[in-house]
């Protein structure tokens, strides 16, 4: 089969209803649309089939110094000092299925294919097909696939495992990587073997 799972930034300072962010569209889709169960349900269905699952996770130093300052989003992230690597903020959400085993990457940009491990966890284990999900559709779910798409990778994304900021943003997303990926709801994986 030679597939993976990877789930994208589901840690706590962007999607636990207790963060920071508690109170923005971003954590109101997560809840709104089941997120966390959704997830939980295709996480069950990948390791029934022995299909590795890898969590994605944006953090920064306590300094930032991995932050670009040509970067809005970035800045704007340490200016209101989440994401810090060590905390509680970058810790996966409690409720996802998350095993010791399950590989961490740490990523400092929108891509987790720029500068970390993960392409080298994909190619070790010798991956042909990704399913991604996570947060957000729009920035880091998109890049994700794009960038996947560019790697020669076959793209799968779990539309029902992912949110952004409104139902519309999620939408438009959806409709743009069906260019580059299949879009399916978890509901929806069938695994052979």
């Amino acid at each position: 089969m030679n597939a993976a799972y990877v789930i994208l930034d589901v840690q706590n300072d962007l999607t636990s209803t207790t963060g920071p962010g508690a109170n923005g569209g971003l954590v109101k889709e997560v809840v709104g649309r089941k997120l966390i169960e959704n997830t939980n349900v295709a996480i069950a269905k990948f390791r029934a089939h022995n299909v590795p699952i890898i969590f994605v996770r944006v953090g920064f130093t306590d300094d930032y110094r991995e932050v670009s300052e040509t970067s809005p989003m970035f800045t704007a992230i340490r200016g209101a000092g989440v994401v810090k690597l060590g905390s509680w903020g970058t810790e996966i959400h409690p409720d996802l299925d998350r095993q010791e085993s399950d590989p961490l990457v740490t990523k400092h940009r929108v891509s987790p294919f720029y500068g970390t491990s993960l392409e080298v966890y994909l190619r070790r284990l010798n991956v042909k097909n990704l399913y991604i999900s996570g947060v957000s559709t729009s920035v880091a779910v998109q890049s994700t696939v794009r960038d996947a798409h560019d790697r020669d990778y076959a793209c799968t994304v779990l539309s029902d495992c992912c949110a952004a900021a409104t139902a519309e943003e999620t939408e438009v997303s959806m409709s743009m990587m069906s260019r580059f990926a299949k879009i399916i709801a978890s509901t929806d994986i069938v695994l052979e073997g």
